[in-house]
């Protein structure tokens, strides 16, 4: 079997409120007529949301003609021969990461098993997920407990709300130091959600990297009687030590993850001692086989996996799949409740969202396929489809 051809698109709408919402798609075709479709992060409307499809096509021309069974030697072809050209960085390892998913979808298809067979097995049979949740425009400690409570009768195990852009008592719009009444405002923010949801539910808070170091510390401190099961990105990701800083100084459970790329990040998070829980993208960091190479090296640290995902159906599959077949596994991310639209752009084994779990896939490949009349629908500004 020899690839022919590669195709990319980006498919999702403006107006949601997330860059999540945008999605790059690539397909890889074969002499044999085994087409294999992977997903990867667009690079958010903020760069057009064409950098990734820019950046998969610039790597046809070293894929014609390779055997899609040799997935691994692709994907070490492409990057190291790109290591001078940032081939481990944003948004060439986004595109790295779609082709690789393209290649195990072919390879699954082509011996009629589904993709977590060729990862070893599984551990389980349906993933468990935690809902990104939004309280809308109001600030009212109730309405983030009410919204909590209304996700949790939808099944889900576990929510987790932001708290880096309240609006209230904001010092400066680039200065990242939390002044009192802003941390008092989070701090009640955070409270009033647990009590709200009691301790049989878990419960984590994004910051989104928006905080400087004394801010972090005094809200990793101030919430550690709440047992949050996270606090994510308490400081800029770009700074391993200064995390390590904030893991040291209290007991909160510290999670980072969703901006680092390839194993070789993760290794420096955990010599740093850094990290508590992991949150790789696997639309992101490098591709299926790379995702269960990170939750392996993790694993070897005991540190669990609980993977951030804005994904659509099939992107979201793919990364069921590297979660199945890996012990360390805590919860995968689902941002998808608000919009509309996301379970229709796929097919498969519907609805993908059970009860809080996604069921994963026992068809060939990754087992979700694009609807092509939707995703023609809804094709980013202008792009076109797949021939």
């Amino acid at each position: 079997m020899k690839i022919i051809d590669i195709q990319a698109c980006v498919i999702g709408r403006q107006e949601e409120h997330s860059g999540g919402s945008v999605w790059t798609f690539v397909r890889i075709y074969t002499d044999e007529g085994i087409i294999g479709t992977g997903e990867c992060n667009s690079g958010g409307p903020g760069y057009s949301g064409f950098a990734t499809k820019h950046a998969i096509l610039a790597m046809k021309p070293r894929l014609i003609g390779e055997d899609p069974f040799n997935i691994n030697l692709i994907y070490e072809k492409l990057r190291r021969g790109g290591r001078y050209g940032g081939s481990s960085e944003a948004p060439l390892i986004f595109a790295l990461t779609g082709i690789d998913n393209a290649l195990y979808d072919i390879v699954g298809k082509a011996l009629g098993v589904p993709v977590y067979k060729l990862l070893g097995g599984k551990f389980r049979d349906k993933i468990r997920l935690y809902a990104d949740c939004h309280a809308g425009e109001t600030e009212d400690p109730k309405a983030y407990g009410d919204k909590a409570q209304e996700v949790i009768a939808e099944g889900f195990g576990a929510v987790k709300f932001d708290v880096d852009s309240t609006g209230i008592g904001k010092l400066d719009a680039y200065n990242w130091t939390v002044g009192a009444k802003e941390m008092t405002h989070i701090i009640q923010l955070i409270e009033g959600i647990r009590n709200a949801i009691g301790f049989e539910v878990d419960l984590a808070i994004d910051c989104h990297g928006q905080f400087d170091l004394p801010s972090a510390i005094t809200l990793a401190r101030a919430v550690e009687p709440l047992r949050l099961l996270w606090l994510e990105e308490p400081v800029p990701a770009e700074n391993v030590d200064a995390l390590a800083q904030v893991r040291a100084s209290s007991s909160t459970v510290i999670c980072t993850g969703e901006n680092q790329y390839t194993r070789f990040q993760f290794i420096e998070l955990f010599a740093a001692k850094a990290v508590d829980v992991i949150m790789p993208d696997m639309a992101k960091a490098g591709g299926i086989a790379e995702g269960k190479r990170i939750a392996d090296i993790a694993d070897a640290h005991y540190i669990p996996i609980a993977p951030h995902n804005v994904s659509s159906p099939l992107g979201m599959m793919a990364a069921c799949h590297i979660m199945a077949s890996v012990p360390n596994f805590l919860f995968l991310e689902f941002h998808a409740r608000d919009i509309a639209w996301w379970n229709d752009l796929c097919e498969g084994d519907t609805p993908f969202i059970q009860n809080g779990f996604m069921p994963v896939s026992e068809r060939p490949g990754i087992g979700v396929e694009l609807n092509a009349t939707v995703a023609k629908s809804l094709l980013w500004n202008g792009d076109t489809y797949f021939d």
